[in-house]
């Protein structure tokens, strides 16, 4: 997949607006003296550092992101039941603002929604993640509750379950979602306002790419809170959770705690998505250019990693043999102390599972496993999964 455009345009106007400072200014008086020679540089300096410096949504994407590549599944939705698990201890680790990084659909919330940052970057080296997260973004835009933004998503009207919808539980969501089916009206209602929300963003995207996006919808709106999480080629496992399932899910301490669960969680993802501080990246986390890049840009920000979620990414680059690359990529990442890695492990190595789950979720110290691997103590996936802590 080529990389997103629309740097390059911006580029082109910060040049036609110094072009159009130095000619104003030349034809002046100002320009022959010193003063005016010194406002000109001030301007020309002015324009240039912000032609460097991507701001837009759009520009901080294409200056991030690498080309895609390919991954066997859609991951519309996460096949890891046990994902609220580590929130307990995410939550009492410290590890709290600065900047948020992560890998996949929207489990990533909830993970925000624990550490509150400051500005959160989604990884990923499939490009269709990016599409799936600009749906996502559109939906927090045009709903102001969490039972508006299920219902968008799944093209039903909203089923406003409760007197204040803000004050329900998010099993009266589920139930009150469960009992009310789409209609013409709230399908196209759903579908324009997703368009024309992704369209505001200023991307640069593709009738192909607004078809994709539409595709992905149409899946959430077709299987509904049965969606499960599809391997191309391959058989769904019985493991996999169905987004009921992940709706309704419990942490550690047995309390629903996703993003959907409390109006709080939604709400703060809700202001990191309309101040555009929700980034979805193209990249490989053992990439060339993507996490580097990241890294330079929270370094110039004075900002530090939180929280890196890298579900079970590891597993399929020690199978690679691309460890030793995406741990330099790591080392690149400011971090402070409290920075934490959160990951999934599956079949083997899944040890301290619930009996249901097919995965378990563990955090572990960013320090530590940066200082493990430069150690030798993670020569293969198994030994760094069995550290982690669950």
């Amino acid at each position: 997949m080529a990389p997103l455009k629309g740097a390059r345009s911006t580029s082109l106007r910060h040049r036609a607006e110094i072009e159009r400072t130095a000619a104003a200014v030349s034809s002046s008086a100002l320009a022959r003296t010193l003063p005016g020679i010194l406002a000109l540089v001030l301007s020309l300096a002015a324009f240039s550092s912000r032609a460097q410096a991507p701001s837009s949504f759009a520009d901080r994407i294409a200056a991030l992101s690498e080309p895609g590549g390919y991954f066997d599944t859609d991951n519309l939705i996460s096949n890891e039941r046990s994902y609220l698990q580590v929130l307990p201890a995410l939550r009492t680790s410290g590890a709290q603002g600065g900047a948020y990084i992560g890998v996949g659909p929207d489990q990533n919330f909830s993970y925000m929604a624990a550490v509150r940052p400051e500005i959160a970057l989604i990884i990923d080296i499939r490009r269709d993640n990016l599409l799936l997260h600009l749906l996502f973004k559109a939906l927090f835009e045009l709903a102001e509750t969490r039972s508006a933004y299920l219902a968008l998503l799944l093209g039903r009207p909203d089923p406003r379950p409760a007197p204040d919808p803000r004050l329900a539980s998010i099993g009266q969501i589920v139930d009150a979602l469960d009992r009310t089916t789409a209609t013409p009206q709230s399908l196209e209602r759903a579908r324009r306002g997703v368009d024309a929300a992704i369209r505001r963003t200023g991307m640069a995207l593709s009738a192909e790419d607004f078809e994709t996006i539409d595709r992905f919808h149409r899946r959430f709106i077709t299987h509904g809170l049965d969606l499960r999480f599809n391997s191309l080629g391959r058989p769904p496992q019985s493991s996999y959770p169905t987004y009921r399932d992940l709706l309704l899910e419990t942490d550690a301490a047995g309390h629903q705690a996703g993003y959907l669960a409390a109006e709080a969680a939604f709400q703060f993802v809700k202001s990191l998505q309309e101040r555009d501080l929700v980034i979805p990246v193209v990249g490989d986390l053992a990439g060339p250019t993507a996490l580097a890049a990241i890294g330079r840009m929270l370094a110039a920000n004075r900002q530090s990693v939180s929280a890196l979620y890298v579900s079970n990414v590891e597993f399929y680059l020690y199978a690679q043999g691309r460890v030793a690359r995406f741990v330099l990529n790591l080392e690149q990442l400011p971090r402070v102390p409290q920075s934490v890695v959160i990951r999934s492990v599956f079949d083997r190595y899944r040890a301290h599972a619930r009996t249901r789950d097919g995965s378990t979720s563990r955090m572990q110290s960013l320090t530590d496993m940066l200082r493990g691997h430069a150690e030798g103590r993670y020569r293969s996936y198994g030994q760094l999964a069995a550290e982690a802590s669950p």
